[in-house]
């Protein structure tokens, strides 16, 4: 049976809260224990809550007093580079969130733009419906392939001569002649797709053109 994911959101039920701060509690006592005993790195933690009467410090006030006297003697620049407050730790998570939206949108871009390309080769559609938009990220993505295909042709040529028989066969039945052929198809259609975006540009300066004239 797997594990519900917990939602992260103030517990209203109050029994329920006092179980989980029990519970959480114990968890981080283990792992900062677990971190000073495997790393052997200074660890001092300090809990203060509603439940219990005095804040609870571990592993011991003496040791606390040792964590805390460490960090004092820090530089100011070496003790606050780590620290975050609420504003900062929002913007950083924010920022990050971003940058991995982009990411996944231009990953997404190139997945819709390959399926369009295999798509065109194989005659599923034709260059003529692809959206003016997507006309340059689909020709950036036949020439990626493009280069790939040329790199890889390079490769076992270089190959042929140390071990020509060997390579020359996988070539020859398996890898040269798809190359070839998906090669010179993917170089007419990426000819297809610049005459498109030459077209494009034309029609929107004989537009511009008109509007000139009218204005006139």
């Amino acid at each position: 049976m797997t594990r519900q994911k917990v939602k992260m959101a103030f517990i209203e039920n109050e029994s329920s809260r006092k179980a989980t701060y029990k519970k959480r509690k114990r968890g981080i006592l283990k792992k900062a224990n677990e971190l000073a005993t495997l790393c052997g790195v200074p660890v001092g933690v300090i809990i203060d809550s509603p439940y219990d009467l005095t804040p609870e410090v571990w592993p011991s006030r003496e040791d606390m007093d040792n964590v805390l006297s460490q960090l004092q003697r820090l530089p100011v620049m070496d003790r606050t580079k780590k620290m975050l407050n609420q504003e900062s730790y929002l913007k950083q998570s924010i920022s990050k969130a971003s940058e991995t939206c982009k990411k996944l949108t231009k990953e997404n871009k190139e997945l819709e733009m390959k399926e369009v390309m295999f798509d065109c080769l194989s005659g599923k559609t034709s260059p003529s419906r692809i959206e003016k938009n997507d006309l340059g990220a689909c020709g950036n993505v036949i020439e990626q392939y493009l280069r790939n295909l040329n790199r890889r042709i390079e490769i076992l040529s270089k190959n042929d001569g140390a071990s020509s028989s060997s390579v020359h066969v996988v070539a020859s039945t398996s890898v040269a002649m798809p190359i070839v052929e998906l090669g010179s198809s993917s170089t007419a259609f990426c000819d297809m797709i610049r005459q498109q975006q030459i077209q494009s540009n034309m029609n929107q300066n004989v537009g511009s053109l008109d509007l000139n004239q009218q204005q006139w």
